[in-house]
């Protein structure tokens, strides 16, 4: 897994996407897979070597078990939770006081 060719592949900017996206919550790893091509223990093992181990720690017990992570797990339906009033905002519905 470490030494993995798709992972060696990856420029400096993929490797911080990819890191930030790991670090969101709410981004599933599946996204990841999908937008770089490396699978879940890849990623792991991409943010063990990335991080110091103190963080990666943090990290993979916050990530571990987590329903956001894994569509599978998902109790919510796939997209960004927005406001109910949010389109209308978006396009100037609301009149600005």
């Amino acid at each position: 897994m470490k030494g993995s060719a798709v992972v060696k592949k990856l420029t400096d900017s993929e490797v911080d996407r990819i890191v930030e996206m790991a670090w969101e919550d709410r981004t599933p790893f599946d996204a990841i897979t999908a937008q770089f091509g490396i699978s879940e223990a890849e990623t792991i093992a991409l943010m063990r070597n990335q991080m110091k181990p103190k963080s990666w720690r943090i990290w993979r017990a916050r990530v571990q078990g987590r329903g956001t992570k894994h569509i599978a797990k998902r109790d919510f339906e796939v997209g960004r939770h927005k406001c109910s009033r949010q389109r209308a905002i978006s396009f100037n519905k609301i009149s600005k006081r």
